[in-house]
């Protein structure tokens, strides 16, 4: 077992990963922080997160701070007496936590940094239209997501891949970002690169802030691009949604998951549905059509296109908006 004693910081399914590599090479997991454990559900049952299981399943020390400048919990954290900490898809540190280690404070970050430094990185890549993304391990400082890099490492987003496909992807590209991060640096030999060195001249820098329900509505005014990119950027989560409207003027809610993009010129009202009924289903826009391939209507599940025409029949007098 390597001679480290590394704290573990994460909440979701995208940090288990890194936690799960750093523990099948037998790095010594003093400690691992997670949220409290929250009430989910109709029943309000407590539900723990990701990182609590499998630290469970592994026997790891586990605490569950609910503020991080609290004392007791400062306390144990000086009594874990850990060389590094390393932080996955986490919180905001103050800097009496970040700065505690002795080799300082790695944190995983789902972009090419700098570049969509915030809350949703993977999603507002797809959003943009961005052709490359990826992950970046760095050491934490005061201002969020603005430390020295470490290492980054690249990845294709494909023209109808989702953010949740990326997100799948860079979740195991970035647990193997960590190890090597890790190992570096338990070799001392290490860049520490300033992040202004990753900006060519002439560069804009693009952010990624938390995304909102109410941000997630389509704006089918937009051109087929960019609305394309809006729905494969918010799928599955927090997931874009339109309104379809029949004939006699009822409306459904409706999310949209999977689309592609078909250019071409016509003359339909923007928002206008074309469908056969059966098989295929898809909205006008600016420059082209919307394929939808698949959706989920208010109150029921997710499913393909195909399988929803048939429980839900429609023509092409509706519309959406």
């Amino acid at each position: 077992m390597s001679g480290l004693r590394i704290i573990f910081m994460g909440t979701p399914e995208f940090a288990v990963e890194s936690l799960d590599i750093l523990v099948k090479n037998n790095y010594n997991i003093a400690g691992v922080i997670t949220v409290p454990d929250k009430p989910a559900g109709r029943g309000q049952e407590l539900n723990e997160s990701a990182v609590k299981k499998y630290a469970l399943e592994k026997g790891l020390t586990i605490l569950q701070p609910e503020k991080l400048k609290e004392e007791n919990f400062l306390k144990q954290l000086r009594e874990l007496k850990a060389d590094l900490q390393i932080v996955v898809a986490f919180r905001m540190l103050p800097e009496v936590v970040w700065n505690m280690p002795r080799l300082g404070t790695v944190n995983l970050h789902g972009s090419l940094l700098p570049q969509y430094r915030g809350a949703a990185p993977i999603n507002w890549a797809v959003i943009n239209g961005e052709k490359e993304t990826g992950v970046s391990t760095f050491l934490l400082q005061q201002e969020i997501d603005t430390g020295k890099i470490i290492f980054r490492e690249k990845t294709p987003i494909g023209e109808n891949e989702t953010a949740g496909e990326i997100h799948d992807r860079l979740m195991i590209i970035g647990a193997n970002l960590i190890l090597k991060t890790v190992k570096a640096i338990e070799e001392n030999v290490y860049p520490q690169i300033d992040q202004a060195e990753f900006i060519a001249k002439g560069e804009q820098e693009k952010h990624a802030p938390k995304i909102f329900k109410e941000d997630c509505k389509i704006d089918w005014n937009k051109n087929v691009a960019e609305v394309h990119n809006f729905i494969r950027g918010l799928s599955p989560y927090p997931s874009a949604f339109s309104s379809f409207i029949a004939p006699d003027k009822k409306t459904y809610s409706v999310k949209l998951f999977k689309t592609e993009i078909e250019n071409c010129t016509h003359t339909y009202i923007i928002g206008s549905i074309i469908t056969d009924s059966k098989n295929h289903l898809k909205i006008s826009v600016k420059n082209g059509f919307i394929l939808v391939k698949e959706l989920q209507l208010a109150g029921k599940k997710k499913m393909a296109t195909t399988e929803f025409l048939r429980g839900f029949p429609m023509n092409n007098d509706w519309k959406s908006i």
